[in-house]
């Protein structure tokens, strides 16, 4: 009879395990501050170039007949400068007199809304991007992708949300 040593099978040992705990916390943590904006991606890019208002002294009429809801009068919108309507979760811009935007005020950072408007510019109190309310685009990150522009009619002097 042979006399073997029996050695016993080693595990992984504790820097394998802990580093091994540390990334698998690190992806949780990095997928949880993450978005998933891929549905959104090609009405933000379309809607970054786009978003301005129909006329209905012979502009376009793709939302005229939506039966949106009365916004604002024309008046109650400074040039330079927009107005945010909380309930509809959209700001009106004049970029130019008689020129009418309207932008998304979901911030596309981390979707926080946003209700902070000074000037030209809203802010996101959630981590402090700020956009440009008279063109959608990003002003400060951490977003990256500019608001998503909404449809507005003007008929007359009422701004409707097409």
């Amino acid at each position: 009879m042979t006399s073997e040593s029996v050695q016993p099978v080693s595990g992984p040992n504790r820097r394998a395990v802990v580093a091994a705990v540390g990334a698998a916390g690190l992806t949780v943590a990095l997928t949880a501050c993450g978005s998933d904006d891929k549905a959104s991606d090609s009405s933000t890019e379309q809607g970054a170039a786009g978003g301005g208002a129909t006329n209905s002294e012979g502009g376009s009429s793709a939302g005229a007949g939506a039966g949106g809801a009365a916004l604002a009068k024309t008046a109650d919108i400074p040039e330079g400068s927009g107005k945010i309507f909380k309930d509809e979760k959209v700001v009106v811009s004049q970029p130019a007199a008689g020129d009418f935007k309207a932008f998304s005020t979901i911030c596309t950072h981390q979707n926080c809304p946003m209700v902070d408007l000074k000037d030209d510019i809203i802010s996101c109190t959630c981590h402090g991007s700020q956009f440009s309310v008279l063109d959608g685009s990003v002003k400060k990150g951490p977003a990256v992708k500019p608001l998503e522009a909404k449809q507005v009619t003007v008929n007359g002097d009422s701004i409707t949300l097409a």
